[in-house]
C-alpha cells in the first residue's frame, strides 16, 4: 500500500502518528481501528485509531465514511484535507468536544479581560520574534541585533507593531542574497511556507482542542470567516521550525513550482522533531500541548503565563529534509 505513516523515532506512547494519504484509498472503521482499503487490490491495512493524530487527506479518489470520521473526531484527531488542483491544504476539520471540562474552560476563556488578551499577545510576539533572530542567525550566522531590539520593545497588545518590523527585517534578509518577498500567493518558496504552515496550524488547533478551549475564540487575531483564530496565534512562534526547513531545502537547491511527497512528509515529520521548551526537549506536537495548557493557566488564573519553545539550531537541524 503507498501511503507514507510518520511517527516518532523514539518509544513515546504519547506521540501520535500522522498519516500522508494520497492515493484513492477507501477509510472506514473496524473494531477501534481505521483500515485503509485499496478498492483496487482489496489489500487492507489497520491502524489503532488512538495512535493517530493527523491525517492528510491528499487524493480526490479518497472516500472516508461518516463512522470513520466520527470516530476520528471523538479521539481528537484532526482532518486535513486537500485541494483537488494544486494539493495544498484546503481544510481542516476539528472535533467540537475533545475534553472532559471544556465548559468550564470555554468560560474562562469567553470572560479574559481585554488586558489579559493584550498580555498574552504581547508574550507571543516577543517569543515569535526571539525564534525569528535565533533561526536568522542559524541561517546567516551571524547575529541579529535588529531582531532582538525588536523583542524587547514589544508593549502590551504590541501597540508599535513591533511583530510587523521584525518580520519585514525576517523575511528580507532569511534567503539573502535571493530577492525574495513573503506572499502567499508568491513565487517558491512560498509554496512550501504555505504548506508547512497549514500542517502546524492544524497541529497547534488540534493541541488547543485537547487543551479544552475554543480555537475560534483568539487572543489577538480576529476574523468573523476564521474558525482558527486561536490556533493562528499561538502558532506564531513556532513558525521559525518552518522557516528553516525550508531555507535548508532553497540552500539545497531542491524548491519547485510543486511539492512532492517526500517534501510534504517532511512538514508532517516536523511534528515529530525535539523543541526546547520549559527545560527539556520534547517532540514539536507535545510542546504544542505545553502551550495551549499554559494558556488554559493563564485563563484560569488571570494572568500571562505562557509557555513556548526556544529555537535551537541543534535541534532543528535533526529535522530529515
Amino acid at each position: 500500500m503507498n501511503f507514507i505513516t510518520i511517527e516518532c523515532n523514539k518509544v513515546q506512547a504519547m506521540i501520535k502518528r500522522s498519516l500522508l494519504i494520497t492515493n484513492a484509498f477507501v477509510l472506514r472503521t473496524e473494531h477501534e481501528q481505521l483500515i485503509l482499503q485499496d478498492p483496487v487490490t482489496n489489500v487492507q491495512r489497520p491502524i489503532p485509531i488512538e495512535d493517530i493524530g493527523t491525517i492528510v487527506l491528499d487524493h480526490h479518489g479518497i472516500r472516508i465514511t461518516q463512522p470513520a470520521v466520527n470516530k476520528l473526531l471523538a479521539h481528537n484527531v484532526s482532518l486535513i484535507y486537500c485541494d483537488n488542483n494544486s494539493h495544498m491544504p484546503s481544510g481542516l476539520l476539528m472535533p467540537l468536544e475533545s475534553n472532559t471540562i471544556q465548559s468550564e474552560r470555554f468560560r474562562f476563556q469567553i470572560e479574559a479581560s481585554v488586558v489579559l488578551k493584550k498580555q498574552l499577545w504581547q508574550q507571543t510576539v516577543k517569543s515569535k520574534i526571539e525564534n525569528q533572530a535565533l533561526a536568522y542567525e542559524a541561517t546567516q550566522q551571524k547575529e541579529s541585533a535588529f531582531l532582538k531590539r525588536r523583542m524587547t520593545e514589544v508593549k502590551s497588545g504590541d501597540t508599535d507593531n513591533q511583530e510587523g518590523q521584525a518580520a519585514r527585517h525576517y523575511w528580507g534578509k532569511l534567503f539573502a542574497p535571493e530577492n525574495f518577498t513573503r506572499d502567499r500567493f508568491g513565487e517558491p518558496p512560498n509554496n512550501y511556507l504555505n504548506y508547512g504552515y497549514a500542517i502546524l496550524r492544524a497541529a497547534t488547533a488540534r493541541a488547543i482542542s485537547g487543551a479544552g478551549l475554543l480555537p475560534t475564540l483568539g487572543i489577538h487575531h480576529h476574523n468573523r470567516y476564521n474558525a482558527f483564530c486561536l490556533a493562528d496565534d499561538l502558532m506564531e512562534p513556532y513558525r521559525p521550525w518552518v522557516d528553516y526547513l525550508v531555507w535548508k531545502k532553497n540552500k539545497a537547491k531542491t524548491i519547485y513550482e510543486d511539492l512532492n511527497t517526500e517534501d510534504k512528509a517532511d512538514f508532517i515529520r516536523l511534528l515529530n522533531a525535539d523543541v526546547f521548551i520549559n527545560n527539556q526537549r520534547k517532540p514539536l506536537a507535545l510542546a504544542l500541548t505545553t502551550t495551549a495548557v499554559s494558556l488554559v493557566k493563564s485563563f484560569t488564573e488571570s494572568r500571562p503565563q505562557l509557555v513556548f519553545p526556544i529555537f535551537r539550531k541543534c535541534d532543528a537541524d535533526n529535522v530529515q529534509s
